[in-house]
């Protein structure tokens, strides 16, 4: 596959593997009750987009077990996380 086929390509996995319902291997809450989301994720691209989940996840590894991660986040709320827009 040539550069320029390719690029479009993998965007476009990109984009199926955020949409992707079962795949996911975190999940993290925000906020407080009764306003409590939860969000499903990919770690291995938050470790890549966010320093600050980074330093989180480098501390709750996924276990052994397999096991799906988890993370609190209660002082931040859902609307400072939703890209939906």
């Amino acid at each position: 596959m040539t550069d320029n086929k390719l690029l479009p390509k993998l965007s476009q996995n990109l984009l199926e593997i955020l949409d992707d319902e079962e795949y996911y291997d975190i999940t993290i809450e925000v906020g407080n009750d009764p306003n409590v989301k939860v969000f499903r994720a990919h770690m291995v691209i938050l470790n890549y987009r966010s320093p600050y989940l980074r330093r989180i996840l480098s501390t709750n590894k996924k276990k052994n077990d397999e096991t799906l991660t988890s993370i609190k986040l209660p002082n931040i709320s859902f609307e400072e996380c939703d890209i939906s827009d």
